[in-house]
């Protein structure tokens, strides 16, 4: 079996078939089902799909009637569905079969990264999706050399939500992760209020061998809490900036012995905890 990936789609699978007459082999594609955002429901038991969705099931996928999607609606309940009907700007659903699936991490988990260079904070954003984070929230730290204006931070929010839609579906999640604009350091703090549980990643403490917070307060929490995650850029935190974390709430905590960059640091966190939540029980 041969898996080839292609921009933005699941992977198709092609498995190899031997003649039993000449002995010949032969490729047979077998698609894999395609998972899909959707906004509108048709009715009850249909959603209507358009816009990049649409070109992907027609120009790319070149899908035909009564071919299968899988339809994931805004409240994350997915649902087995055929292709009833093709137009020129849209496809018509229907469901064949709703189905009872739930691969939502039982925490919900915010990742705060102080602003980094060049693509790295779309590289936390699609791997973060994968392994489950449900929130993004860029923050302008001292150490952030990124500086952008609202225009190129509206594009720029634009963009990581079309990354994070699509990697939700590669991973087949039922929601999509939201994006935060980017905010001050400031701002993120009252932002950060919200939250009962908020930690911030701290060279400092992993130097210094610091290595039970993070575990302790994983061990406190309980299904359906919320924990915002801070990560500075590179360079780290400033010391008045760790200050201030200190004062509103944030423990700072280490991640073992190694000194990580601000883009591997989410993830290791993330597969810790899904380890932590998923794996041990």
């Amino acid at each position: 079996m041969v898996h080839l990936y292609g921009e933005g789609a699941e992977p198709f699978q092609f498995y190899l078939i031997f003649s039993k007459i000449k002995g010949k082999a032969f490729l047979e594609r077998v698609q894999i089902v395609q998972r899909y955002f959707v906004k509108q429901l048709a009715n009850d038991n249909s959603f209507i799909i358009d816009g990049e969705d649409w070109h992907h099931i027609v120009k790319v996928m070149r899908m035909q009637m009564g071919d299968q999607v899988i339809c994931v609606d805004k409240e994350g309940k997915q649902a087995l569905c055929r292709l009833a009907e093709i137009t020129a700007d849209s496809v018509v659903a229907e469901v064949v079969q709703w189905r009872e699936e739930n691969s939502e991490l039982p925490i919900s988990i915010t990742i705060a990264s102080g602003l980094p260079k060049g693509d790295k904070l779309e590289w936390i954003i699609q791997k973060g999706t994968e392994l489950g984070a449900h929130q993004f929230l860029p923050f302008s730290a001292a150490r952030s050399v990124v500086k952008w204006d609202d225009k190129k931070a509206a594009k720029k929010v634009n963009r990581w939500r079309k990354i994070a839609k699509e990697a939700a579906e590669q991973s087949h999640r039922s929601l999509i992760p939201d994006i935060v604009s980017p905010m001050t350091f400031q701002r993120m703090l009252e932002y950060s209020k919200d939250f009962k549980y908020k930690l911030a990643a701290y060279e400092e403490e992993s130097r210094s061998g610091e290595v039970s917070i993070f575990s302790a307060s994983l061990k406190q929490m309980q299904k359906g809490d919320a924990l915002l995650l801070l990560f500075g850029p590179e360079g780290g935190l400033a010391d008045e900036e760790v200050k201030e974390l200190k004062n509103n709430g944030f423990l700072l905590f280490g991640l073992g012995p190694r000194i990580l960059r601000t883009e591997t640091a989410p993830l290791y966190t993330l597969a810790a905890i899904s380890y932590h939540f998923e794996l041990l029980r």
